[in-house]
């Protein structure tokens, strides 16, 4: 197959973005936690806190409606005291499921006044930001996470990995790289695929192809049991042309069984052929035509035929050209098939194909009658070798040869004595 065959096959194979995992790997941001000022602790007030308290009881009896209601009833005075219920309020819809956007609402309230103590201050900040992004709200969790890190002086991988899926979610491609490249750096040795996702989307929707080929390089090094890149860095050889090492990027894949689409099983062959290695692509093609992941339909049986042909195995491309040519009734290919049966020296099975093909109308049909000539010539049948010759004789492109054969033919048939 050529290149534009090739990489017609893999840009079928588009590279997307999925809902990703999150892990919980963790590290240190740059400024500790020790040198920040630390703020005064303050407690809620006790007619407050009892209520509270009350509603903690319930919550830990698993009645969050009950605790809910606690808390909603409370009429709290100090700005204090209405943050710190605000944020349980917050915590209470937020473990409900689908009450997203009431726990945002009151996770605003007790964020706004920036009075709660550290520890509450800084995770109703990531809670907030966690559940804009749960709602959509891209931009509000991007300003969120910038405040927590801010404000705690710690950053983690799955952090930045939401900040990149943000700037991919607002269609900010090349804000994607900075913070998933941060993400990596946070995991350090406890690598998370997620942020190497959004690096090779953010490139491949780009068609920053040469980018997207540095990340898989490394994707499939720290992660060599995940196949998926294996087929995709092979694939995106092929589109920046690197075809050498599509062609051994996808051959290391297909040993370790990665390759399970017809795709990627007909680009390795189109690779084999390409790269002057016909035999292979044609073995490629044959198994897995017949184990039926390959389907057997004319388009690739012509290519396992061309590939058998190429290889020099005329038997077997002229068999698979018989195939095509009964599945497809195409005179072309009844007349690849005679032309190879007749260098096979299967001759007689070689005129019933050539015949076949003048029946079903071809172009060259001087050469066909003159190759049905020889065969018959061949199978010293020098009756019907001099009559598909006279015929071969009309046609002005071989006629000139085919009076050469006649002579040579009505020769051979009086030195043996055979009447013509």
């Amino acid at each position: 197959m050529n290149n534009k065959i090739i990489l017609s096959l893999v840009i079928a194979a588009s590279v997307t973005v999925a809902q990703l995992p999150f892990t919980s790997t963790a590290v240190a941001a740059g400024v500790g936690a020790e040198e920040k000022k630390k703020r005064p602790t303050q407690l809620v007030g006790p007619s407050v806190g009892k209520k509270v308290g009350k509603a903690f009881e319930l919550y830990s009896a698993d009645d969050i409606p009950g605790a809910l209601q606690l808390l909603l009833a409370i009429e709290a005075k100090k700005d204090y005291d209405k943050a710190y219920v605000n944020r349980f309020i917050a915590v209470m819809y937020a473990t409900m499921g689908n009450k997203e956007k009431d726990a945002i609402k009151y996770l605003e309230l007790a964020v706004k006044p920036d009075i709660l103590n550290e520890g509450d201050h800084g995770e109703a900040l990531k809670l907030l930001a966690d559940l804009q992004m749960q709602t959509q709200q891209y931009k509000k969790a991007l300003k969120n996470y910038k405040a927590w890190m801010d404000f705690t002086g710690k950053e983690d991988g799955d952090t930045w990995v939401k900040i990149a899926n943000a700037h991919y979610a607002l269609k900010d491609l090349p804000a994607v790289i900075a913070p998933a490249d941060k993400a990596i750096a946070a995991y350090g040795d406890k690598q998370s695929q997620n942020p190497y996702i959004l690096k090779l989307t953010s490139f491949y929707e780009r068609k920053k192809f040469k980018d997207a080929v540095k990340v898989l390089e490394t994707t499939v090094q720290l992660f060599p049991e995940v196949k998926t890149y294996w087929v995709q860095l092979g694939q995106f050889y092929t589109l920046v042309e690197d075809y050498n090492k599509a062609l051994q990027t996808l051959d290391l894949a297909y040993k370790q069984g990665f390759l399970e689409k017809e795709s990627e099983i007909k680009v390795l062959a189109s690779l084999y052929s390409q790269q002057q290695i016909p035999y292979k692509s044609a073995k490629l093609l044959e198994k897995h035509i017949a184990s039926g992941l390959v389907k057997r339909d004319d388009q690739n049986l012509n290519s396992l035929a061309n590939a058998w042909h190429a290889a020099q195995h005329i038997s077997k491309a002229a068999k698979y050209y018989g195939e095509l040519a009964k599945m497809t009734n195409d005179a072309k290919h009844y007349s690849k098939q005679g032309m190879l049966l007749k260098q096979d020296e299967q001759f007689k099975s070689a005129i019933v194909s050539l015949t076949k093909a003048i029946e079903l109308g071809v172009k060259n049909k001087g050469q066909l009658y003159m190759s049905i000539a020889e065969s018959h010539f061949y199978l010293e049948q020098y009756k019907q070798a001099n009559r598909a010759i006279k015929l071969a004789m009309q046609d002005p492109k071989t006629k000139k040869a085919a009076q050469g054969w006649a002579g040579f033919i009505q020769d051979t048939a009086r030195r043996k004595k055979v009447s013509i």
